[in-house]
């Protein structure tokens, strides 16, 4: 569940995008990054609601703190919201009906993963390090970076990353919740003396 093709099907129509809403603080999620801080996203239910309402369901768990980056390739996007690892998991929540938009494909869109089946998208989603029009109409745009791209762009490459990124703590602006300690997140942790590897998946692009 969850996976990421690029280019599967075919874009759909869409209509112009809506231009953006002022800032509110109960529709901004914050990402607390172990690169070094936090990114600041707006979320959009004017053109996705029920993608941002998954968002904010599974935020408020707790669902996205201490996953990591599983599939990051540069020149192109970052994808997490996995709890498997391996890009083959996602929430115990039914899978969501795609919502299509105008919203392009721009440096710091946020969007939704899922299979080749429109349909599918669930905790999965993935952050564009730069444009990528063809893929306007195939994905639920629903969001977009507004500060704190720079510690997406550190975010650890690889299909899986040798050494993943992660995200240490999601929330919503509205919820006030203080970041985390990041110096203390970025310290070298002690080796585990027993740890057991997770094997990752094979993902097509």
């Amino acid at each position: 569940m969850g996976l990421f093709f690029a280019g599967a099907l075919a874009a759909q129509p869409l209509t112009t995008p809506p231009a953006p809403p002022p800032l509110d603080p109960e529709n901004t999620l914050l990402l607390d990054l172990s690169t070094g801080g936090r990114v600041t996203i707006q979320l959009r239910p004017d053109v996705a609601p029920g993608h941002v309402e998954r968002m904010k369901t599974l935020v408020r768990k707790g669902f996205y703190n201490g996953l990591a980056f599983h599939r990051v390739i540069e020149g192109f996007m970052a994808q997490g919201g996995d709890p498997k690892g391996d890009g083959t998991g996602g929430s115990d929540l039914p899978d969501l009906k795609a919502e299509f938009n105008g919203l392009p494909h721009l440096r710091g869109t946020l969007a939704a993963a899922r299979t080749d089946a429109p349909d599918t998208a669930n905790s999965q989603f993935f952050i564009m390090f730069a444009p990528r029009l063809s893929m306007d109409g195939k994905y639920t745009v629903f969001g977009r970076v507004v500060s704190g791209m720079n510690f997406v762009d550190a975010i650890e490459r690889g299909e899986p990353p040798a050494s993943p990124s992660r995200i240490l703590q999601a929330s919503i602006a509205a919820d006030n919740v203080a970041p985390p300690n990041f110096a203390a997140a970025a310290a070298p942790a002690a080796p585990a003396p027993a740890a057991v590897p997770v094997p990752a998946g094979t993902i097509a692009q």
